[in-house]
């Protein structure tokens, strides 16, 4: 079983037992974590589309840990001025994994 969710302002495909790194979620490490916004619930014959959201249908994730992802380097530059300037950025995250999908 498959089920379409939406958290942070993106969409996942899920199925139970998958992990996935989201958008940062205020939930410690080892806590529950309900998605209600399903799209979509995928099982074969048995699949239910949403409009928007299918009325019921939840997915139930444990959160593994928090973290900042690899850093991006950003170098802007304008030749022939002597101007240059170096950011980083790092991405929080939320590493959840997938315990049950609930129609």
């Amino acid at each position: 079983m498959k089920a379409v969710i939406v958290t942070g302002g993106k969409q996942y495909t899920v199925a139970e037992g998958d992990v996935l790194y989201i958008e940062k979620l205020n939930v410690e490490a080892d806590a529950a974590v309900k998605f209600d916004q399903v799209l979509a619930v995928l099982d074969g014959e048995n699949s239910k589309i949403g409009a928007p959201t299918v009325d019921g249908a939840s997915v139930e994730a444990k959160v593994v840990k928090n973290g900042k992802s690899k850093k991006l380097d950003i170098i802007r530059y304008k030749a022939k001025k002597n101007e240059k300037r170096h950011i980083g950025h790092r991405q929080p995250y939320t590493k959840v994994e997938i315990t049950k999908i609930a129609l």
